[in-house]
């Protein structure tokens, strides 16, 4: 198996993590977005949304976007629930991941990181919605050690990624103690640095 992906991107190192995690061989392939490298002919023939992650599996088939990525890569694991109403939660944070998550926090995280800009200087519905994103996670861990229950599963993957990485876009972790204690857990969890 190949990965594309950019080591900046949280949603390229949630793929990562979760093939390291699991003990599958790949090929890790550094495509530098900033460099616009999904852009050539060769990336969008394989990936015509010109996107990482991307993945050419060990069959030859591609694969893109990171949570369907996850869930096949997953397939069977204990990073899946058995549970059919647990894995239907895992699929519910996942989903909001990419909907009410990552456009706002990861968002932030590089126009300030990567283009430079100065916090004070980013749209406040970015950050109003940043920060309403992760006081959701702090509710979400009020009862709990991950986001399903006593043991990690694909929606801890996806929401640690660029939620330990939050403060690169100005957001205050210190002001989330149970999504500070939680990401401890999950890299942990995954050997994560």
């Amino acid at each position: 198996m190949r990965i594309y992906g950019d080591s900046i991107s949280g949603n390229c190192l949630k793929v990562k993590w979760a093939a390291d995690h699991l003990g599958l061989s790949y090929e890790w392939i550094e495509t530098d977005v900033m460099r616009a490298a999904t852009r050539t002919p060769e990336f969008l023939a394989m990936n015509p949304a010109g996107q990482v992650p991307a993945v050419i599996l060990d069959d030859g088939r591609p694969l893109a976007q990171s949570n369907a990525i996850l869930l096949h890569l997953a397939e069977g694991s204990d990073l899946i629930p058995a549970d059919a109403y647990e894995r239907a939660r895992m699929l519910e944070w996942m989903f909001w991941e990419q909907y009410s998550h990552e456009p706002y926090v990861a968002v932030a995280r590089f126009q300030v990181r990567y283009l430079g800009k100065a916090v004070a200087d980013l749209d406040p519905k970015l950050v109003e919605r940043g920060k309403a994103a992760l006081q959701r996670l702090e509710d979400g861990l009020a009862a709990q050690p991950f986001l399903v229950g006593d043991r990690v599963s694909l929606a801890d993957v996806a929401l640690v990624a660029y939620t330990r990485m939050a403060e690169e876009g100005g957001f205050r972790l210190a002001d989330c103690p149970k999504v500070q204690a939680w990401i401890g857990r999950v890299e942990t969890a995954l050997n994560i640095a």
